[in-house]
């Protein structure tokens, strides 16, 4: 029986890519911090009841465990996916080392027989289908990771509360084990921004409470800063993960032309500016038409103020 004064200690295990590919992809808040996320915004958010009353929740040292895979740069989508994924998870370690560990699984890449669907006749069944060979990529063991270490944590008496970030229904067993052997409360995050995915049906089951989804303010406002301090080298967001892509280039190619190093750039598009109303630009770039404004802003002063001093900008 849980004691109802004592804040339930909790901690929060994270499918990597099931995260990514529901909440994250084609968006501009990769660079994002996890704890700050469900410290600031998801716990805040859920009620749950001891013996009647609410529980308040305590984030254990170790806080969160993420559950990832390094990607194959053969098989990369961008030529800076490896890089990208590189520099966060070095910004993850530095900013919160000892409170989120991340553990690796890998990435097979292998040939593979697949049957095409017939285009002409789709209703035909894939054992009169033509067959091909084509490259299969599966991420192996994190799946398999997350529903050992939630069950180790909980039949150990290490937490009160599991939180677990996924909708693959490869995680049930693991829950259902959880509910059956132990009094441990278990949580259940949807990674998608959308509604658009279900919760799965037998994770839901066996789940003291769900969350249905993020929110893309709950994102955009868990975001690291862009320079992460430790060791020999800081981890810096990549350029490629800001908004707008073309028109941020354009910003920082102008604004090196008149600040010099790409970092003043930064520390300019990071500092409240009366001409955009006591707002930063580098708020503005989030949406297109802010991202013109700033640009636009440069551009004019640039062919008016060609030979003034730089700290003018």
């Amino acid at each position: 029986m849980k004691d109802v004064k004592k804040p339930l200690r909790t901690r929060v295990y994270i499918d990597g890519y099931n995260f990514y590919y529901g909440c994250l992809k084609n968006t501009h808040h990769k660079w994002l911090d996890l704890l700050g996320l469900f410290k600031n915004y998801i716990l805040p958010s859920v009620l749950v009841r001891v013996e009647g009353q609410p529980a308040k929740f305590e984030l254990l040292p170790l806080s969160i465990k993420f559950f990832t895979a390094v990607i194959l740069e053969k098989a990369a989508k961008a030529d800076d996916s490896v890089s990208c994924q590189a520099k966060y998870h070095s910004a993850l370690r530095k900013k919160y080392d000892g409170q989120i560990e991340i553990i690796e699984g890998y990435y097979s890449l292998i040939e593979s027989k697949a049957k095409i669907v017939d285009a002409e006749k789709p209703e035909t069944w894939p054992k009169y289908c033509q067959e091909i060979t084509v490259w299969k990529l599966e991420e192996k063991q994190s799946d398999v990771n997350l529903a050992l270490q939630a069950y180790h944590d909980s039949i150990t008496g290490e937490v009160d509360h599991v939180v677990i970030v996924t909708n693959d229904t490869d995680i049930a067993p693991s829950l259902k084990l959880i509910r059956e052997h132990t009094d441990v409360i278990v949580g259940l995050v949807v990674p998608t921004s959308d509604h658009v995915r279900i919760p799965n049906v037998d994770l839901a089951k066996y789940s003291h409470w769900v969350r249905t989804h993020i929110t893309n303010d709950e994102l955009k406002n868990s975001q690291l800063p862009r320079v992460i301090f430790g060791g020999r080298n800081p981890a810096t967001k990549p350029e490629s993960w800001y908004p707008n892509q073309v028109i941020f280039e354009q910003i920082m190619l102008l604004g090196s032309s008149v600040l010099g190093k790409r970092n003043q750039v930064f520390r300019w598009l990071n500092t409240e500016n009366p001409y955009f109303q006591g707002k930063a630009p580098i708020e503005l770039i989030e949406q297109e038409e802010g991202a013109k404004e700033v640009l636009k802003y440069m551009q004019d002063y640039i062919a008016s103020k060609a030979q003034s001093s730089p700290e003018l900008l």
